[in-house]
């Protein structure tokens, strides 16, 4: 007996796994596409969309942008119409019954002034229209109406006067993503405009004294170093773009260095050491440029008095998916306090060199991991050393 229930066991099992197998493809979910379950191919669908519509939202609103993202945006809350508006005109169209617009400016006083959604019905002289209704909600960064979200349905709907207000706050929140870059622009823009300053005052004062000092006595020298003045204070003060390529700031830095070794003669000496795959790393204007002028000033003229010489080491090595600057002086170094109140604003440096400036720039536009690391001791040098992403979004 117990032989022949063993032998009904043992046939029995691949029936029953048969059958459990079978019944976990029968009640498992559907996969749609290798995304799983219908809510979370609806979820997928819901954050790829308004991923798309967030890039032009981030340049801010204009007809432009509004035009790229209403088709989107249209899509997220599944209307048969949908506007964007500004103040004073509507932006772009999405959709059915265009021949609204004026309709809806003409309501969309008090939602503009107010700051308040609200759903009204449209009058249509036209049979055949599905747009009955529309819901409006405001658009607003930093408490300011910038503009307005227009839903269009054929009939009112409490979902959709939700749905329309939550898509309307995401679309400010890109807005206002938008104006912190343009905010961070101006500030970067600025600081660009403070560093030519601070560089030009003493720069220019001693070329052009040295220039002036070989003018009788050696008229080609002069002409070349006026030559290279001209080639460095053009790229200084060029107008276009925030960012270059290292190798131009390179170029620059060597304009630089002709012109101070023909002021310090034999007191100055330099070395560069640059690995040719870094030079087409994009990175701040005028980045390194002050670093090597600060290196330039403090190994020639430190707190201690002058000093007979110098020697500055510039390298730029490939670490990856980094580039990494430094550069480095023999002189008399620095008190490291007084370093980091230099670089917290709270002191100016003399001569104005612009290594805080640098250095809130880089944290600026890499992050705070990317500020400059400075090594220096008094009587010890100074050593800087930058890290220059290769890739970061934003910075060509």
């Amino acid at each position: 007996m117990s032989g022949f229930l063993a032998g009904l066991l043992v046939a029995v099992l691949p029936l029953l796994a048969a059958g459990f197998w079978l019944g976990r493809r029968t009640t498992r979910p559907r996969s749609l596409g290798g995304l799983g379950t219908p809510v979370e191919h609806a979820t997928f669908e819901t954050l790829h969309t308004a991923s798309l519509a967030a890039p032009p939202l981030r340049a801010g609103l204009t007809e432009e942008t509004a035009r790229k993202s209403a088709r989107r945006l249209r899509t997220l809350l599944g209307t048969d119409a949908l506007c964007l508006t500004d103040q004073d005109t509507v932006l772009a169209w999405e959709g059915v019954g265009e021949h609204h617009k004026t309709q809806i400016m003409d309501r969309l006083a008090g939602p503009l002034e107010n700051g308040r959604g609200e759903a009204f019905r449209l009058d249509c002289a036209e049979p055949d229209c599905p747009v009955r209704w529309a819901v409006v909600a405001p658009l607003t960064v930093d408490d300011r109406v910038h503009g307005a979200l227009v839903a269009c349905a054929p009939r009112e709907s409490a979902v959709l006067v939700r749905a329309t207000g939550e898509v309307a706050r995401w679309v400010s929140v890109q807005l206002e993503l938008a104006d912190l870059d343009q905010s961070r622009t101006r500030l970067i823009e600025a600081e660009i405009k403070a560093l030519r300053a601070q560089i030009s005052p003493h720069f220019i004062f001693n070329s052009l004294a040295v220039i002036a000092s070989f003018v009788r006595t050696d008229p080609e020298r002069a002409r070349e170093l006026l030559l290279e003045f001209a080639d460095f204070t053009r790229y200084s003060f060029r107008r276009h773009g925030d960012f270059t390529t290292l190798a131009d700031e390179l170029h620059a830095i060597d304009h630089y260095l002709t012109l101070v070794r023909a002021r310090f003669g034999d007191r100055l000496s330099v070395t560069l050491q640059i690995a040719p795959e870094v030079l087409p790393v994009t990175l701040p204007f005028l980045c390194l440029q002050p670093l090597v002028e600060n290196a330039v000033k403090h190994g020639l003229e430190g707190g201690t008095g002058q000093v007979d010489k110098s020697h500055i080491s510039i390298t730029a090595q490939d670490a990856g998916a980094e580039a990494l600057v430094v550069i480095e002086d023999d002189g008399p170094g620095m008190d490291p306090d007084w370093l980091r109140r230099i670089l917290a604003g709270e002191i100016s440096p003399s001569g104005g060199i612009g290594l805080s400036n640098v250095d809130d720039r880089l944290r600026q536009v890499y992050g705070d991991d990317y500020g400059l690391v400075i090594e220096t001791a008094l009587g010890a040098g100074m050593k800087i050393t930058a890290r220059l992403p290769k890739y970061q979004p934003g910075v060509h």
